[in-house]
């Protein structure tokens, strides 16, 4: 985008979704702590490192991405009438390489992309452009609701009439699953694509809860809200001190079915919950992070946030690529092999260095790799 496109707030919410969406995608690619024979090897510290990550982080930072996705569908919209180009060309070719990267990670690297199923909601998204910003929210609200409540009935009827999953049958589906993912290359893709073909459905439903948040992105992004936050700070404080309790009750609640003391039948109740009480988490989150960016102390993190965010789609391929560097057969093939109570640790690591990365690169290239094969695909040009 020219300079003047680049809304900054935009840029420091999405370099901090980048850690979240890191952390909620490491137990999935690290896969559960095997011991001997396959047999699951959870330590207490290791239940105590799922329960937080539960409660605080998954379900929580997808919704920021999703949110952010769509606020800057309008500030593409924008570019292409002050360049007095169709703008419908331009985003269907956008799409269709957000399409192609996502099905590349998706059997390549991680099965639980997300970007097949943006280009997917970005069709619905050019679709309702026009929306008003009161009708785009009460949209999102409905499906939200929807969401919640399927989950829910589901949810409970699990809960009513099924049986626990006999320990043997957790176990033996565990040592597949570490089989497959340490051996060769054929095998790593195999059960990449297995495993995506087989979220299909459900991808469906939580796309549901995405396009919610486009809508809400898209309301914002009409009313231009993260272009002028200063006028909202005294908003932005009430959301953090009403928000942040409803999240954690939520996400706590969440990691109680997740996690334990329930146990597994109680999965889908606790999504349902987490669906409903996770936005009110994200924008506490959000708020407070843009009200700290504000500060003095606040804004040499802002600007590293902010430099992380201009490359974000760079990055969210790039810990997927290390993640299966280090985990499957492609490099070292350590799946299952150490449990949650280490993994935010090498998060942390993985991150601190793409942070100095981004910063460096950025003084070098206006844009990351991933971020110029896209622009490239869209603009149907060299940028």
């Amino acid at each position: 985008m020219p300079k003047h496109d680049r809304v900054r707030d935009i840029d420091i919410l999405r370099g901090f979704a980048l850690l979240g969406i890191l952390m909620a995608n490491v137990p999935a690619m690290a896969g559960p702590h095997t011991g001997p024979g396959g047999a699951s090897a959870v330590s207490p510290a290791d239940e105590v490192a799922g329960w937080l990550l539960t409660a605080l982080v998954s379900a929580k930072f997808y919704p920021l991405f999703s949110f952010l996705f769509g606020y800057s569908f309008t500030l593409q919209r924008a570019a292409a009438e002050r360049a007095g180009a169709p703008f419908a060309p331009r985003h269907l070719r956008r799409l269709t390489g957000l399409f192609l990267l996502g099905l590349a990670h998706a059997v390549l690297l991680f099965p639980g992309d997300v970007l097949v199923v943006y280009a997917v909601l970005s069709l619905v998204l050019f679709a309702v452009r026009d929306i008003a910003p009161r009708t785009a929210v009460r949209a999102a609200a409905c499906l939200v609701t929807g969401v919640a409540v399927y989950l829910l009935t589901w949810g409970l009827a699990t809960v009513v009439l099924s049986e626990p999953m006999p320990s043997q049958d957790v176990t033996a589906a565990m040592h597949e699953m570490a089989t497959s993912y340490r051996g060769d290359v054929g095998s790593v893709v195999r059960t990449n694509a297995e495993r995506w073909r087989d979220a299909l459905g459900w991808n469906v439903l939580y796309g549901t809860d995405m396009l919610a948040a486009f809508l809400v992105g898209l309301a914002a992004g009409r009313r231009g809200l993260l272009a002028e936050t200063g006028r909202y700070r005294e908003w932005m404080v009430q959301i953090v001190v009403c928000a942040l309790p409803l999240g954690l009750a939520g996400g706590a609640f969440m990691a109680v079915c997740r996690n334990g003391p329930l146990d597994a039948r109680w999965y889908d109740v606790g999504s349902a919950v987490g669906v409903l009480t996770a936005p009110a988490l994200t924008a506490a989150y959000a708020c407070g992070l843009l009200l700290l960016s504000a500060t003095r102390p606040g804004r040499r993190v802002a600007d590293a946030l902010a430099g992380a965010g201009r490359l974000a789609l760079t990055h969210y391929l790039t810990q997927s690529l290390v993640m299966a560097l280090v985990f499957t057969g492609y490099g070292l093939a350590w799946y299952g092999r150490y449990g949650l109570a280490v993994l935010p640790a090498g998060c942390l690591v993985l991150y601190a260095a793409q942070l100095a990365y981004g910063t460096w690169l950025l003084r070098h290239v206006r844009h990351g790799p991933a971020e110029w094969l896209l622009r490239a695909m869209t603009l149907a040009r060299r940028p």
